[in-house]
């Protein structure tokens, strides 16, 4: 790699910079764009500010993708406001309310609603998100806490189940196999959906933030700055820090509900119609993208998902819009009037977006994922290898936010690497994309400037900061056994199969460890008593 093709150690500035603003400031509009500003003063030197603003223009303009996306959170937000102001949301709540009267019981129905909501993460986060704050209120979670088991359950699922993130991710396969110069027709290699199925026992980090959700869930345990979100909410009944700005929520952003006699119809058949159309258009756009005979798995790699979601959240707003006018409920102004409040709703989600994806331009036009690989590259092993990946994908997708682009920009490296190290075999091929996808999502976890957990404060209702802060130790905690296990798999090449279990184990022990020792520290109870407002004073047991 020559010097032309990146700006070396300063092109970390702006990402680095927009970090720690973000955590330092807590405003994460401003410290994004101070970010990207560094950059176009990095990248012309005297024309920082025109640059600037070329790449904002090009995030929003060039790319139909992003476009896509932009429209997809549009029309969620305004499907939410109509389901919200229908009284949809009221309704599953009475719904469920009386049977989910505890910490436990709320906490697993969302970690269940979590995985059951496999096929996106965007819409995971607002719809799950959505449905079960007013509930998690009812019992007195945090926010920080409900934002946490919404943003671990969304993305680790999503990578796993019939998604746009497998339909991404098999893309990148296909691209890794490229750039190492190997082809399935000639049987070098298995084909991309094989080894993206060979590579999930070592995609650790999405199946252990997926367990150590339920782990935290049904322990009652918590530690580090989660704790004290916590004790806040079991002691003094604040769901929020005093001085915390949330995302904007439903209740602030769309009024009052419309009906006295919520019905759960206006939650129930907007939602399906959404998960109808998003699972046919997949199915559509799969087949008609594929051979004749081809398999399920086959059709579902060549669907275009981010395509079906834009039409399924397009027809989740127009049958909530029909029903609520044709029921009587709403008049036609009123019904496209909460339509563009939905809108509204989501324009600060937008705006981060936006600002998330330019900060990505930015580190690639200064060749930031390409300077941390580099260095990354100079110290691979085969015994290694599982181990670097995982840290140099984690690290450029905390510092760009994306966990998509992290995968575009280690995938074509990672792949060339593990072949050539693997002694020109694909014994080692699983193991490295299985780590690229980990350390993307752990980075986009961590990450103030990512999209989706930028969503998963908005549908919660979360101080974004504040939801960052408290997510970081759980997912430094799962990042650590992850790493653990790769590291003796990579010293001993046992069956991933093996350390699965143990590293369940690993994570249980260290709950316990550390919720103790961090209760001790603050002189608080390591298990919260639980404060349920108006209903009991009856401890989750």
């Amino acid at each position: 790699m020559t010097g032309a093709e990146t700006f070396g150690a300063i092109s970390l500035v702006p990402p680095l910079l927009a970090i720690v603003l973000a955590i330092v400031t807590r405003k994460p509009i401003l410290s994004l764009f101070l970010g990207i500003w560094s950059g176009g003063v990095i990248f012309t030197t005297s024309h920082g500010v025109a640059q600037t603003l070329d790449w904002l223009v090009s995030s929003i303009g060039e790319s139909t993708f992003n476009a896509k996306i932009m429209l997809i959170v549009l029309f969620l937000g305004a499907g939410v406001a109509l389901i919200w102001r229908l009284g949809g949301a009221n309704a599953i709540a009475n719904t469920v309310t009386s049977s989910l009267d505890t910490q436990r019981k709320v906490g697993g129905a969302t970690w269940l609603f979590g995985m059951l909501w496999f096929f996106d993460d965007y819409s995971n986060t607002a719809i799950v998100g959505t449905t079960m704050r007013e509930i998690s209120d009812e019992v007195q979670i945090s926010r920080e806490k409900l934002a946490y088991m919404i943003d671990s359950t969304a993305a680790p699922v999503a990578t796993f189940g019939i998604s746009s993130w497998v339909a991404y991710q098999l893309s990148m396969i296909r691209e890794g196999y490229s750039a190492a110069g190997v082809s399935v027709e000639a049987g070098e290699v298995p084909g991309a959906f094989a080894l993206f199925l060979q590579s999930i026992p070592f995609n650790m980090y999405c199946l252990f933030a997926v367990v150590m959700v339920g782990i935290i869930v049904f322990s009652g345990r918590d530690f580090g700055e989660m704790l004290d979100a916590e004790h806040r909410s079991a002691t003094e009944g604040k769901l929020l820090r005093d001085g915390a700005i949330p995302m904007q929520s439903a209740e602030d952003s769309l009024g009052e509900v419309l009906t006295d006699s919520p019905q759960l119809r206006y939650f129930a058949v907007p939602t399906l119609s959404l998960m109808a159309v998003v699972v046919g258009g997949a199915a559509y756009t799969g087949l008609g993208g594929s051979e004749p005979g081809a398999s399920v798995f086959e059709i579902a790699g060549n669907a275009a998902f981010v395509d079906a979601l834009l039409w399924g959240t397009f027809t989740m707003v127009a049958v909530a819009l029909v029903m609520g006018v044709g029921s009587g409920i709403a008049n036609l102004d009123e019904a496209m009037e909460t339509v563009i409040d939905g809108f509204s709703m989501m324009l600060t989600a937008l705006t981060i977006l936006v600002m998330a994806w330019t900060i990505g331009s930015v580190t690639t036009a200064l060749g930031t994922g390409i300077y941390v690989t580099n260095i990354a590259e100079n110290f691979v092993t085969p015994t290694l290898l599982p181990v670097v990946v995982l840290v140099a994908s984690a690290f450029i997708a905390f510092s760009t936010g994306t966990s998509w682009g992290t995968m575009a920009i280690v995938t074509p490296i990672a792949v060339p690497l593990a072949w050539s190290v693997g002694g020109a075999t694909p014994a080692l091929l699983p193991v490295a994309i299985g780590t690229v996808f980990s350390g993307a999502i752990f980075g986009d976890h961590c990450s103030p400037i990512s999209d989706t957990t930028i969503l998963s404060s908005t549908f919660t209702g979360a101080d974004h900061i504040d939801h960052v802060r408290t997510q970081m130790y759980y997912a430094t905690t799962v990042l650590v056994v992850a790493a653990s296990l790769l590291t003796v798999w990579g010293a001993t090449r046992i069956t991933p199969l093996v350390l699965l279990p143990v590293g369940v184990v690993m994570l249980g022990g260290l709950v316990y460890v550390l919720s103790e020792f961090d209760a001790n520290r603050k002189d608080v109870e390591a298990t919260r008593t639980v404060r349920v407002g108006n209903r009991s004073a009856t401890d989750d047991d």
